[in-house]
């Protein structure tokens, strides 16, 4: 995928036309796009469509593990879960990928290799970002070496509140130009950004500089993935779409725990970006919980009664 898609070169030839541009972006309408995320959050999925929507959401989480106490053991746990979620029922789809830090990328790959499921590592010294370029490069460097097949990146917020916007999309681009083969994913940490026109901006200026998926939030903070700021992302993604030509995914992160919320979130995806993005190429739950509850709800549909809190592993 070319850096920057060529409509739009103009736009990023200097800091001033870079800014212009982001700046003249639509306004967000913030009572409209909460109106219209809560609205579309009451659609009512059953049955059939139900069942559905859970092996898709399953097949979409990022399964992942962010601590300071991660094991190479905790690691494979969660890599033989993500390839087989529930043991008592092999249908179960698996999961994305699995995503750990770079230190661990390489258990990770170990653990998952032949299974189809990916290797995603966060890296940017995540989550602050507050680290110099070339240590952020090193990182992804480091992950990249040891079988990631896609990187999270964070932004650097201090910049893009302060208005340094070429300095973001400069470093956007170095870390996609070390990304090689693997997919780039770049994070804004929407709950720093503070207005849904900051959000808007960061999502262009992301998709700009070469991103693949556009994704919420580290979940390190007390705001993380929202329907409405979800919803706005997928506005950009489908605007870019219909624009360049160029598809790009989205992942929300982060406070997204209940299968009811999951449905909720592909229910946005279908009725703003469209069909074409629901697919796990193309959309992401970052999440650990999630997942077991979703499984319940699954077990709920085959069996007809909900299972016990030893029904699935603890991650």
């Amino acid at each position: 995928m070319p850096t920057t898609a060529p409509a739009f070169a103009d736009a990023t030839a200097s800091d001033s036309a870079l800014r212009r541009f982001l700046h003249g972006l639509p306004g967000v309408d913030a009572v409209g796009l909460e109106a219209r995320a809560a609205s579309l959050g009451t659609r009512s999925v059953k049955t059939t469509a139900k069942a559905y929507a859970i092996d898709l959401a399953i097949s979409m989480i990022d399964l992942t593990t962010l601590e300071g106490a991660d094991t190479p053991g905790k690691v494979r746990a969660l890599a033989a879960k993500a390839v087989n979620p529930d043991p008592t029922d092999r249908t179960s789809p698996r999961t994305a990928a699995v995503c750990v830090y770079p230190d661990m990328a390489a258990t990770a790959a170990a653990a998952l290799a032949g299974s189809g499921v990916k290797v995603a590592s966060v890296a940017t010294a995540f989550p602050a970002g507050r680290a110099a370029l070339g240590v952020k490069l090193a990182d992804v460097r480091d992950a990249v070496a040891a079988g990631a097949d896609e990187i999270d990146m964070v932004i650097d917020r201090g910049a893009f509140l302060s208005g340094r916007y070429l300095k973001v999309y400069e470093e956007i681009l170095a870390v996609k130009a070390e990304c090689g083969r693997a997919r780039l994913k770049v994070i804004f940490e929407t709950g720093e950004l503070s207005t849904y026109d900051n959000i808007r901006r960061a999502s262009w200026l992301g998709m700009l500089a070469g991103a693949d998926f556009i994704k919420t939030s580290t979940g390190k903070v007390g705001v993380n993935a929202t329907p409405a700021n979800t919803l706005l992302m997928l506005e950009a993604v489908r605007d870019f779409r219909a624009q360049t030509g160029v598809q790009i995914g989205v992942k929300p992160a982060g406070g997204i725990r209940t299968t009811k919320d999951a449905i909720k979130f592909l229910v946005l995806v279908n009725e703003t970006a469209g069909e074409d993005w629901l697919d796990n190429h193309w959309f992401r739950f970052g999440a650990s919980s999630l997942l077991n509850d979703l499984l319940m709800q699954r077990q709920k549909l085959s069996t007809g009664r909900y299972s016990g809190p030893d029904y699935v592993t603890v991650d």
